[in-house]
């Protein structure tokens, strides 16, 4: 199977970048087998991929910073769901090569800016 890499073009915009990860996780999951342990892993990914971006949303309109550092925190909580599961499905090998190392470095990159965001709004 031929891995289409996403648009490389260069997304500054964290909000995009979150919506970009989650979409590309649902088109990796698509191509899995359908077995039951993958179909549970292939879950857990678009619902832990799907949410960080969601709850970036919502820290976008916090009101204040403790609430905006709480809901970047489940963001990264999220991200950090996201990558334990492609690890798994790295571990057994599931899936395109390709696409597995595109994710999984795109959601290492992902953490750390989110976490940034915190330790900077902690700073202030």
């Amino acid at each position: 199977m031929e891995f289409n890499e996403p648009n490389f073009d260069k997304i500054y915009n964290f909000e995009d970048r979150l919506v970009r990860f989650a979409a590309e996780c649902i088109f990796f999951v698509r191509k899995l087998d359908k077995t039951y342990e993958l179909d549970y892993y292939k879950n857990q990914l678009i619902r832990s991929s799907g949410t960080s971006s969601l709850n970036y949303g919502e820290a976008q309109g916090s009101i204040s910073d403790k609430d905006f550092i709480f809901k970047v925190s489940l963001t990264v909580k999220e991200l950090k769901e996201s990558r334990n599961s492609l690890k798994i499905l790295d571990y057994i090998k599931e899936g395109n090569n390709d696409e597995r190392i595109w994710l999984l470095a795109d959601v290492e990159e992902l953490i750390a800016i989110a976490s940034k965001m915190i330790n900077n709004k902690q700073k202030q």
